[in-house]
């Protein structure tokens, strides 16, 4: 098994006897199972194959790259404070601080992509599938405790 770029910023894959122009690594299940499951798919979005442990079962370079890729793929946020939520025909827009800085966001479908992991823990998935998290929405200030409750 070989992951590599070719050309630059493509991500490719040979297996056994096969290559794949363009590939991308996938967490099958991240809420349910984090590190588990990840899954290589194509450019139209099949599955290519899937692995249950994948530190242990793929080489350490290929792993290392999907590594890599997965950690762009999926940005993972810790918000400190809610500046603003808009809701309009279905979609709410956050302004937000957060760990990595001031960040605005779009969400659909709240019951969907706001899910309580805990009674005060909050993760909160965008359009682009990237993940928010609020570990405990009591440790927010006030005014961010209030854009919550009137949104979520």
């Amino acid at each position: 098994m070989q992951l590599f770029y070719e050309p630059v910023g493509r991500l490719r894959l040979t297996l056994e006897d096969r290559s794949y122009i363009e590939v991308t690594p996938v967490w099958a299940s991240p809420l349910s199972y984090p590190d588990q499951y990840m899954a290589f798919i194509d450019g139209k979005g099949k599955e290519i194959a899937l692995f249950k442990n994948p530190e242990q079962e793929l080489p350490e370079d290929v792993w290392e790259l999907a590594k890599k890729e997965l950690r762009q793929r999926y940005l993972n946020g810790t918000i400190h404070k809610v500046l603003e939520t808009k809701t309009e025909y279905g979609s709410t827009y956050w302004t937000v601080i957060t760990d990595r800085g001031r960040r605005e966001f779009v969400t659909q479908s709240l019951n969907e992509n706001a899910q309580w992991l805990k009674p005060h823990y909050l993760l909160i998935i965008d359009v682009d599938g990237n993940r928010f998290e609020i570990p405990d929405i009591n440790a927010l200030d006030e005014q961010s405790r209030k854009w919550l409750h009137t949104t979520v």
